[in-house]
């Protein structure tokens, strides 16, 4: 048993880590902006008090916190060079993630049947995607998110024993826990294809499929080129993000175990959880037309007028 983990992060070598540093410092800075940003125009502006953006302040929350979870320690380790991360914060780091990454599929989830009714049936969409059914959608979300993960950290600190506690990851996840443990790991990776490839995965990829192959049905069926291209823009934002998610995990998650692949996981790793909640905010606001007007009115158009002054 190990009392305490190194963190092997991404290099090293010495020259190195000031621009991993200083890569990582940024990356975080903008994905904090962004995010936060988003967060404060949907609290201000009350054209963007509708179910969309309801949903997608849940989704900058979640972001914000796997960054905030994830790059913490990378950045302390180049601050201080105290590679050193406890048991217990191994274990709770692992958990607090991989909840966060269960609830962002959940929520993206609800999202796409938000744009489901806002496009099939657009009539009653008020009723149907009401204040009561947004808030019960997303305490679902957040619980069922952080539920779904339990069973993998009983398992996780069921080990008794490890090859060695240097960790090659920049933070405590999954994958190479699993492959740095001694023990008979096939009921943890039989779980994690059955539960987090199925349940985790592949149910809420489903629905989100599902609401999309009756939305896409839909524009089709609309006569004008200007009403489908209108329809289809309403989507569009979370499309992108849900293809981006969805590639990622897959390649990150869903291939042999290997010393060789832990090297490659580093990177994707890098990508889901620094890239995509720097990415998200930028989607949102440079495909939406009521992001960029609510910015411009709430941010550009107020210091122009302090500067007046």
């Amino acid at each position: 048993m190990v009392d305490f983990f190194i963190i092997k992060g991404f290099s090293d070598i010495p020259d190195l880590q000031a621009p991993i540093f200083l890569l990582v410092l940024l990356i975080y800075f903008f994905t904090l902006s962004g995010n936060i940003t988003i967060i404060l125009l949907v609290c201000l502006d009350q054209r963007l008090h509708t179910p969309m953006y309801f949903f997608l302040v849940n989704l900058s929350i979640i972001d914000i916190c796997s960054t905030t979870v994830t790059l913490h320690k990378i950045l302390l380790i180049n601050l201080t060079g105290n590679r050193v991360i406890s048991y217990i914060g191994c274990i709770g780091q692992m958990y607090i993630f991989g909840s966060l990454v269960s609830d962002e599929l959940l929520f993206l989830t609800a999202m796409s049947y938000d744009r489901y009714v806002a496009v099939c049936d657009p009539l009653r969409y008020t009723v149907i995607v009401n204040p009561r059914i947004c808030i019960s959608l997303a305490f679902v979300c957040w619980v069922l998110g952080f539920i779904e993960i339990i069973p993998y950290v009983v398992l996780v600190t069921g080990f008794t024993c490890y090859k060695s506690n240097i960790l090659n990851h920049f933070f405590c996840d999954l994958l190479p826990i699993i492959k740095l443990s001694c023990n008979n790991t096939s009921v943890l990776e039989t779980l994690f294809i059955v539960e987090g490839a199925v349940l985790l995965g592949l149910g809420p990829f489903v629905l989100t499929f599902l609401s999309y192959t009756f939305i896409i049905t839909t524009i089709l069926q609309i006569r004008t080129s200007t009403g489908r291209r209108k329809a289809f823009y309403t989507c569009s934002s979370h499309l992108t993000v849900v293809n981006l998610l969805y590639i990622t995990l897959i390649y990150q998650y869903l291939r042999p175990i290997s010393a060789d692949s832990l090297e490659y996981n580093k990177l994707l790793s890098l990508f889901n959880t620094a890239a995509v909640p720097l990415l998200n905010p930028l989607i949102y606001s440079l495909k939406n037309k009521d992001v960029k007007s609510a910015f411009k009115k709430r941010f550009l158009f107020s210091k122009i007028e302090r500067i007046k002054h």
